[in-house]
């Protein structure tokens, strides 16, 4: 991956547990999980671009009330507010093509020169692939709940987004 480039792994199979179907946010009660319920139960065997979305709950309208109030008096929520709440309660039939527009509708809100792109075939474990790098853990910044939980680490970009604004690619320059 070079600088302004994000390679997405589209030929993996989906794997339960991980983060592509949830996020953390913080809350004034400390951390909460938003998750995105999917179809069909196990996805284990099944590749990343085929998992659907169910629809059988209202969660969207959930994630949207757990986000307006975690979030709503951060000093950028106002101004960032309608464009990543139209993308987060988009109707999408895929899980990959939901991610791939919160992750699009962020690059856009920031301005950031990054090209999203996707492997033409599987990467990870096959001879002379470049393994992931390792999580880099995000530097501090001023957090909405910090003098109640401390700083917390882990959240979804929504956090850092919403407190820093357009401060934020300065802190993704110092990772």
């Amino acid at each position: 991956m070079t600088a302004g480039q994000w390679t997405w792994e589209a030929h993996e199979n989906y794997q339960k547990g991980g983060w592509r179907n949830r996020c953390r946010i913080a809350t004034a009660n400390g951390p909460l999980l938003l998750s995105v319920p999917l179809e069909g139960g196990k996805h284990q065997q099944m590749p990343i671009r085929d998992v659907r979305i169910s629809y059988r709950t209202d969660w969207q309208r959930q994630h949207e009330q757990s986000i307006r109030s975690a979030y709503g008096r951060a000093p950028y929520f106002e101004y960032y507010a309608d464009a990543v709440l139209a993308a987060a309660t988009a109707h999408t039939e895929l899980l990959w093509d939901y991610n791939w527009l919160l992750s699009t509708t962020v690059i856009e809100l920031l301005s950031l020169d990054v090209e999203l792109d996707t492997t033409e075939r599987f990467c990870a474990g096959s001879a002379g692939a470049t393994p992931f790098p390792k999580p880099v853990p995000t530097p501090p910044y001023p957090q909405l709940f910090e003098d109640r939980h401390g700083f917390l680490s882990q959240l979804s970009i929504l956090d850092a987004l919403f407190c820093l604004g357009p401060e934020l690619p300065l802190l993704l320059h110092q990772r």
